[in-house]
């Protein structure tokens, strides 16, 4: 059996009598990706500082690479730290600052300039050893700060909010260059963010967390396409969340009535926990819901009337606000022209196999 590279076993962490993380149990593979994704004030950072040796946990166990780490002073884990402010010596070069940590573990200097060399290499600043942090851009100092954290080997790397400081094409940018670095050196990395879209693009796991509790964790898209809990699915991606009744379960599907969409029959992985006769929440992810002119064919799908509340132009996208009956829809199109209108009737289509159920009250 493969020994994870992180486990957290019932971990708590309290500040006075707020409890900021509740107990939480969590095993992070050898060489995986892993996000912890919430708003602000979730657990996540507090979490990663925990996992770092920043913070003490008020009670369970941390271990990493198999060994107990609740006594380990942060110096002594072998993690590679990156923060959002990357924290660079001003006084020191692009060189002096990606050494440090190999020169606190008495690393020979012929050693040092080596893998300092080979660091910036790997993270495309190769000629900008002597320059220093104040003469760099925002995405050259995040890349030194990179360079800083794993020219030390570590056996984790935990990146908290590192490309939040950047501007939006250069968070893009760097979210694939961070990516193509962890895949070449195989690193166990740890990434906090608010923001789904680096979730989403960048991890092979994601944790997503609210009010201090783990809310569901998965692949990207398991955790997109089937949402544990509400708070899942309307944090993650734009959804809309009907009322429904299961009307039969069994026989490898799950029939529900639901709310202006009538009869939907789905397969049991994405109506997990719905139970027949009981009440479940209907999950439309916003893209799914294809709007086209009044009396277009439904297709292999569903059709409803609608009309167009508001128009959200995104460019080569456009969000709708649709009205139906006493509820307003949202639904996430292609542009090949021209949007449609406020104002507009249009057919709203739904294919059954694109939805998911959650068991309970819609609210």
């Amino acid at each position: 059996m493969i020994q994870p590279a992180v486990q957290l076993r019932d971990i708590v962490k309290r500040f006075g009598s707020f409890v900021a993380v509740h107990p939480t149990s969590l095993e992070i593979p050898e060489g995986a990706f892993v996000t912890l994704l919430g708003p602000s004030g979730c657990g996540k950072t507090t979490t990663l500082r925990m996992i770092a040796g920043l913070l003490d946990p008020s009670e369970g166990e941390i271990a990493i690479k198999g060994r107990r780490v609740n006594e380990v002073p942060i110096h002594k884990r072998n993690l590679g730290l990156v923060f959002q402010n990357y924290a660079l010596f001003p006084h020191r070069t692009v060189a002096e600052n990606v050494a440090f940590g190999l020169r606190y573990r008495g690393v020979a200097r012929e050693d040092i300039r080596r893998r300092v060399a080979e660091a910036l290499a790997l993270v495309q600043l190769p000629d900008l050893g002597h320059r220093y942090p104040r003469e760099l851009s925002g995405g050259q100092q995040q890349r030194v700060a990179l360079a800083r954290a794993i020219v030390i080997e570590p056996d984790v790397l935990l990146l908290d909010e590192p490309l939040s400081a950047l501007d939006a094409n250069l968070r893009e940018d760097m979210r694939v260059e961070l990516k193509r670095i962890q895949h070449r050196l195989g690193i166990t990395t740890v990434f906090v963010t608010h923001d789904q879209g680096e979730a989403l693009a960048m991890s092979d796991r994601i944790v997503v967390m609210s009010a201090g509790r783990v809310e569901q964790a998965g692949p990207p898209e398991e955790v997109y396409n089937t949402p544990a809990t509400e708070f899942v699915a309307r944090f993650l991606g734009a959804s809309n969340i009907l009322g429904a009744r299961v009307a039969a379960a069994g026989d490898g599907e799950v029939v529900l009535d639901a709310d202006h969409f009538g009869r939907i029959t789905l397969p049991p992985e994405r109506a997990r926990g719905v139970g027949p006769g009981a009440r479940a929440k209907l999950v439309i992810r916003a893209e799914k819901l294809g709007l086209s002119p009044p009396g277009a064919p439904p297709g292999d799908g569903i059709s409803i009337d609608g009309r167009i509340e508001t128009v959200d132009y995104q460019g080569q996208v456009a969000r709708y606000f649709v009205r139906v009956g006493d509820t307003q829809l949202q639904a996430i199109n292609m542009i090949d022209e021209h949007p449609f209108s406020e104002g507009d009737a249009v057919a709203i289509r739904l294919r059954p196999r694109d939805c998911a159920a959650l068991a309970g009250d819609a609210t």
